[in-house]
């Protein structure tokens, strides 16, 4: 090599740039999508380098749309994709070259293979790059690099697909939460949630279930053999292409009279998360000051402390979070982006992702089958469409 959508829903500016990524096969290509090669120019420029290498899964799947995890406890995969200015290449073993040539990558993509038994990933991108290079991972002789930054904010194309996989894994989860009874167990809500995204091609990367004997006492509810009982609280989140959606249902049998108030107000909080999302991110400012703004509504809604019981969420885009928000958060808040703020109180919990630009606030995980309300954001003269519970 060298129910309903928010009425603010948003229409980022279009432009030609290719995007062929269809969600019944890979055939996008990252060569036409120039922005996210715009951004690895410049670290080459300005960094002197010749190539850059990326073999984190995260990083890879946001350069090639591909994906590298075989191992999915692994941080780095089994194939590293290398970008020198001009073209785009992914080395890998030997056994692995012919699936991601017919199942992962474009055809403007070349990979190179290197025998399995002869030496690690790592050595094999060592003996084909140009020097000087960096990497995201140990290669000898390469400086480290870290890309996960130029991850931020979505390019047009990322957001056209981060909508259509959007509405793929609120059907999945929707779905589910219809087929489920008192007598459901969690671990039963959970395999029929699992297969579900899984046929839809997602790679789960969490599914939380918790029913009305342990959602009030544990905020990551891993689901147990325990009947659901008056209610359910579904939460997933998943990956396709590189994009993780999360995303939180509730389903009601015989809910607890509390369970409405307490929804009530995480879908405020969240309104306020949204609202204040758009409001920092067109000033470029920190995370930090769209937590006060989440701190600030459960003070004035009555839950002063609850902020502390669980985190917020944060932005997605290319991980489940690329960033969480905190007190102290100084990442930077970048439009066009989705975002996945969690609000929670003991028993309830708001979670969608939701793309966020300078023009306004659109749920991506949406059907437009769920009930949906529109709560006031707190602090700000909004409202924001988000969903219900579902009593059955």
């Amino acid at each position: 090599m060298r129910g309903e959508r928010d009425t603010d829903r948003t229409d980022p500016d279009r432009t030609d740039s290719v995007r062929t990524m269809k969600l019944t096969g890979v055939d996008h290509s990252p060569m036409g999508d120039r922005t996210h090669l715009d951004r690895l120019d410049a670290v080459l420029e300005d960094r002197d380098l010749e190539a850059i290498w990326v073999a984190r899964s995260n990083s890879f799947a946001w350069l090639t749309h591909g994906s590298n995890v075989v191992d999915v406890g692994s941080e780095v995969g089994v194939a590293a994709a290398g970008y020198d200015g001009s073209s785009l290449v992914v080395v890998t073993a030997n056994n692995e070259r012919q699936r991601f040539r017919e199942e992962e990558l474009s055809e403007d993509v070349r990979v190179e293979a290197f025998d399995w038994w002869k030496g690690s990933l790592a050595e094999a991108v060592a003996e084909r790059s140009p020097t000087p290079a960096a990497a995201d991972f140990d290669v000898p002789g390469l400086r480290r690099v870290d890309v996960s930054s130029l991850r931020q904010p979505l390019t047009t194309a990322d957001v056209e697909l981060a909508r259509e996989i959007g509405e793929t894994a609120a059907d999945a989860v929707e779905s589910t939460c219809r087929e489920l009874t008192p007598e459901t167990t969690e671990r039963e809500a959970s395999a029929l949630l699992h297969r579900r995204l899984v046929d839809r091609g997602f790679t789960v990367r969490c599914v939380l279930i918790g029913g009305a004997e342990r959602a009030p006492k544990h905020r990551h509810v891993t689901p147990q053999p325990t009947p659901l009982g008056q209610y359910a609280v579904v939460t997933t989140g998943v990956e396709r292409y590189g994009l993780f959606d999360s995303i939180t249902r509730i389903v009601g049998f015989d809910p607890p009279e509390w369970l409405t108030e307490r929804h009530v107000v995480a879908s405020k909080v969240h309104a306020t998360a949204l609202s204040a999302t758009r409001s920092v991110g067109r000033a470029g400012g920190p995370a930090r000051e769209v937590f006060d703004a989440i701190r600030h509504a459960y003070d004035e809604l009555g839950y002063p402390d609850e902020w502390r019981n669980h985190h917020q969420g944060g932005a997605a885009g290319f991980a489940m979070r690329e960033w969480i928000a905190s007190p102290e958060s100084h990442a930077t808040v970048r439009l066009p982006m989705t975002f996945a703020w969690n609000p929670t109180l003991p028993g309830a919990k708001s979670e969608e992702t939701v793309l966020v630009t300078e023009r306004g606030c659109e749920v991506l995980t949406t059907t437009g089958e769920w009930p949906t309300s529109r709560f006031e954001a707190v602090g700000f003269d909004t409202e924001i469409a988000l969903s219900d519970v579902l009593v059955r």
